[in-house]
């Protein structure tokens, strides 16, 4: 019998997950259809902007994520110190985001003035949902019901769209982080669809190497998801990867155990081997990631630094329309 979730996810033993994924039967979570034709690949857009727009969200820090066609991998650090320190506005700003809640916290979130017993009755509801921005089962039930729904309204269909609640991996040492970590970046390589980890698209390692979206890129993204219902406002920055040992982020910030330029080179060396069962790995004859790329390894430590800044979105504050 599956045990619950609380038993399985201890932040005081390790705060990092490696979470998946997958659908039932013969569902189609991306990809194309070789029997109908149909082809699921828009989904993936989907899936990798609700990752980023939660992770932005909860006090959760997205590692390494891949989307494939019929489920999706994360690795996650999980981070409840950083809501301890929201404020009470700060909570609902998030929550609300997701949620319109009850019509006292639509009150509060629009700035109306509340009686005592309201105000009473709101820092009891606040200090649920500060719970529930730092939960890992939160953050997946905001990523899967959204997409379920809208899978299935664009299937015609009802029922179950994943086949399981999500399985979540606790990573107790240094390698076991890279080690999953790893495993996700190089999922698209390993099934084939992909010949470098630069070229893995809707992967974390893509978007590590290439950069990420433009502004406007996110801005259309993002409206899509409050066009659909699936957001009701985003007032905060998207919030970059989680950063490496050599990243300049503020010093209360978590960091990967790593180099990201020595994380990089792991990647490609690994992604070298043959796997027993399994079809692809980068051609050995493929220059070293570094020279494919045409930097040396202290222009890549710059230039991945650069990509990896965090988004000043002054204007991507959006908000569905009344």
């Amino acid at each position: 019998m599956p045990r619950a979730r609380k038993h399985l996810v201890c932040l005081s033993v390790t705060p990092y997950y490696h979470v998946t994924s997958r659908c039932v039967r013969r569902a189609f979570l991306c990809g194309k259809d070789r029997y109908s034709g149909k082809s699921y690949e828009h989904r993936r857009d989907w899936i990798e902007t609700r990752i980023r727009v939660l992770s932005s969200l909860f006090s959760i820090r997205v590692c390494a994520y891949a989307v494939m066609s019929n489920h999706y991998h994360l690795v996650v650090h999980l981070h409840p110190s950083e809501a301890t320190g929201w404020s009470e506005q700060d909570v609902l700003k998030r929550w609300a985001a997701l949620f319109r809640g009850p019509l006292l916290v639509q009150k509060a979130v629009a700035g109306e003035r509340l009686s005592e017993a309201e105000q009473d009755t709101l820092r009891s509801i606040v200090t649920v949902y500060r719970q529930r921005l730092s939960s890992l089962s939160w953050f997946m039930k905001c990523l899967n019901e959204p997409i379920a729904r809208k899978a299935n309204a664009e299937d015609h269909c009802t029922g179950h769209f994943w086949e399981a609640r999500f399985h979540s991996q606790a990573l107790c040492s240094d390698a076991a982080i890279l080690s999953a970590m790893a495993y996700v970046d190089l999922n698209p390589i390993r099934a084939g669809i992909a010949s470098t980890p630069e070229s893995s698209d809707h992967t974390s390692i893509r978007a590590r190497i290439r950069g990420e979206k433009t502004d406007d890129e996110w801005v259309r993204s993002i409206s899509t998801l409050i066009r659909d219902g699936d957001l009701h406002s985003l007032e905060i920055p998207i919030r970059a990867l989680m950063a490496f040992s050599d990243d300049e982020v503020k010093e209360t910030e978590p960091r990967l155990p790593m180099h990201d330029r020595d994380y990089l080179q792991l990647l490609d060396s690994t992604g070298r081997y043959a796997r027993r069962h399994k079809r692809g790995r980068i051609d050995p004859a493929i220059a070293p990631v570094l020279e494919r790329l045409g930097l040396s390894a202290e222009e890549w430590c710059q230039a991945s630094t650069c990509f990896r800044q965090v988004y000043r979105k002054g204007n991507l504050r959006l908000k569905k329309p009344a």
